[in-house]
Parts: structure tokens; sequence; C-alpha cells
């Protein structure tokens, strides 16, 4: 299970470096390579910022831990056999999810492929119950209040947001030629990308750092409610640097080039708002999506500038995608648990990670078919519906 959680670590450090990079690559106000390495180093340090809700960040979605970090106690037979196959089913459904997606293209929450992973587990493991739906509803809380309400308004704010950033950008350097501003506003891209890299480390690795110390703690190899041992976190930060800056080159694609083409006053306008709303959101305690802010911003800019264009259709694949990931994620994590409690045991776990590793495998080979890297993640989008035009003309010619 440690070895699994790292590994979503790792796919959700490669799934999310497009939330902070992908402007800054799309306008060349760093190299793709350079990007991808400082917003690896950002997410390291981050890493090590804060734990402040690692203990209890499963909390948000599934009834497997006490408020105080410690697993449920009906959990903890058999050396918490019970609760680290739910935890390990859950995971294996958020990396499932982040791969396809990846191999896809298409930008989508590592957050909520986790959650919709571990409600699947839960549910398959203890019933609808053990699924922490609206919280005691005194406030907004549980799956429908921490996680999919802002999953739906935290893009349409950021967008706004970045609409009226861009137009306001566009209207106070109207007359002013673009290659002065445009040296001014990439710096101001590298600034507010790094704080959006920042964030994302400090906020996305007390999740699997959370997930590993409850499985220490079920398992009896650790004690301490209140702190995280210095290896977890050393792991989880590495895990996620490490895939961070390999890069999800396809990915920083689509949301570098394929919903708008993206100036260096839109970048900047972009980053500032994801940055903007995500540490808001953190403060209030909300499970935001950065790749939801990410996405939201990046249209908001189109939008924002006079005589852009938009592609919506890409937006409408990513926003479908948004909509299936706890679902999708959910029945994959209880598939997964289904399988192991058959098998039953190590067996069980051994089974369900070599699931892992062949859907894995299958998925990376499939992406070498048409490969995207530091190389070519710059080169203009192709419009599938368009494809084929030229040669139409010329036959008809």
């Amino acid at each position: 299970m440690i070895v699994t959680a790292l590994g979503f670590d790792f796919t959700n450090g490669f799934h999310d470096t497009a939330n902070a990079m992908a402007t800054s690559i799309a306008t060349k106000a760093l190299r793709p390579k350079t990007a991808v390495l400082l917003s690896g180093i950002l997410n390291l340090v981050g890493a090590f910022l804060s734990v402040e809700v690692a203990l209890t960040v499963t909390n948000a979605v599934v009834k497997i831990q006490n408020s105080d970090g410690t697993p449920k106690a009906n959990l903890l037979e058999g050396g918490g056999s019970a609760l680290l196959l739910i935890v390990l089913a859950g995971l294996v459904g958020g990396i499932v999810w982040n791969l396809l997606t990846w191999l896809l293209g298409l930008p989508s929450s590592s957050s909520h492929a986790l959650f919709g992973g571990l409600v699947g587990a839960t549910i398959a493991g203890l019933g609808w119950a053990g699924v922490n739906w609206n919280g005691n509803g005194t406030k907004l809380d549980g799956l429908v209040g921490k996680v999919l309400l802002p999953a739906v308004l935290s893009p349409v704010i950021a967008g706004v947001i970045a609409a009226v950033g861009t137009w306001l950008i566009y209207k106070i350097v109207v007359g002013v030629a673009a290659r002065f501003t445009d040296n001014g506003f990439r710096w101001g891209q590298i600034g507010s990308a790094s704080l959006v890299s920042l964030a994302h480390g400090t906020n996305d690795a007390q999740k699997t750092m959370g997930v590993i110390t409850l499985a220490l703690i079920a398992a009896g190899d650790w004690t301490d409610t209140k702190n995280i041992p210095f290896w977890v976190k050393a792991a989880c930060a590495l895990a996620i640097a490490l895939g961070t800056y390999l890069g999800g080159w396809r990915i920083i694609r689509t949301l570098g080039k394929g919903l708008v083409e993206i100036a260096p006053p839109q970048g900047m306008a972009a980053e500032a708002s994801s940055a903007a709303v995500i540490l808001v959101s953190s403060h209030l305690g909300f499970a935001l999506s950065t790749t939801h802010v990410a996405t939201g911003s990046i249209l908001g800019t189109g939008v924002g500038k006079p005589g852009a264009q938009v592609r919506w259709s890409v937006a409408g694949r990513m926003v479908l995608a948004w909509l299936i990931t706890l679902p999708a994620a959910a029945v994959v994590g209880a598939v997964m648990w289904w399988i192991g409690h058959l098998v039953g045991g190590l067996a069980g776990a051994v089974v369900v990670f070599l699931i892992l590793v062949a859907a894995a495998g299958y998925m990376y080979r499939r992406s070498r078919q048409k490969p995207v890297d530091h190389n070519n993640v710059n080169d203009e989008w192709e419009n599938p519906s368009r494809r084929d035009e030229p040669a139409k003309t010329e036959v008809a010619a």
C-alpha cells in the first residue's frame, strides 16, 4: 500500500504540472525543461511546509478515521487489513484514472480521482453509510460541501477573475508596444506560476502523507497521531517532485495550446487568478482542484482578451472528464476492493497491485505511439476536424 501510495503521489505530480507551468511554457516565458524543473523544486519545498491536515484528509469523504486521525476501531482487526484494503483499492482507482486522462491529454483532478477511488472502495467494503456525504448538516462539509460544490464553483470564479484581469490588462497597456510589455508579463508569469507550484506541493503531498501514516497506525507501526514520520514526508515530497519534473507533457500541451492561444499578459492573468483562488480556498478548508482552477483561469483569459479564439470543443471534453472523474474512479476502486476481498489476505493485495501494474504498462505503451515531450509540446494545435481539408481541396482541384 505504501508503494501504491507513492505511485499515486508520482502521478499526481506529473498530472498537475500543467496547472502551474502550461501557460509559462506556451508563452515561452520559460523553456519546457526549465519550467518543470522549477515546478518540481517548488513542489518538493512545498511538501515540507505544512502537514496540518494530512492525518485527517480522508475525513472529507469517507468514515474510516476518527476526528483525531486514528483509524476506526472496527477496521483494525487482523493488523488493520480491512482498512488497508479500502485505501489500497481507492489509490488504485485514483492512479488508473490519472493515467487514463493523461493518455488522453485531459486535465482532471487528482484529488477528485483519489476521493472517488476511496468512495467506491468504502461503499464496497462498508456500505453507503461509510461515505461522509454531507457532514452533520451544520456547515458545508462532506463529499457534497467540500468536494462537489467547490468543483462546480471554483473554475467559474477563477474564470471570471481571469477574464476581468485580462480585460483590464489589455485596457491599461493599449498603445504600448508589445515588445515592452511582453517581457514584463513573462517575469510576472514566472512569479505567479512559482506560487501555484509551491501551493500545489503544500496541499497535494499531504494526501499521500496522510494515507501512508494512516496505514502505519492501522498496522501498529506508528502511534503518534499528531505527527508524520520524517521518512514519509521525505518520500512523498520526492515522489511528487519527481513526477512534476518528468512533466505530464500531454496535459501541458492541452492546457497551453489547446484551449486558447496564450499571450504573456493572459498567462500572467491566468496564473495570478489561479494562485488567488487556490490560496483563499485552502484557507477556508475546501478540497479544491488546482486543475479546475487553472483550466477556468485559462478559459477566462480567452474570454477577456478582445478577439481571442477559445476552442470550446476542447473545453467541453475537459468538463465531461471532470463530471465522470468521481464515479469512474469510484467504480475502479469498488472493483479493486471486490477482487482483493475475494482473493483475500496478502494474496488479494498482490493481485490488486499486479492489475495496477498491468494497466499502467498498457497505457504507457499506448502513449508511445504518439509521444508528446518537451520537444513538441509547443507545436501548433491541430484541429482534428480540419486534418484532411488540404487533401480534400487538392483532390477537388
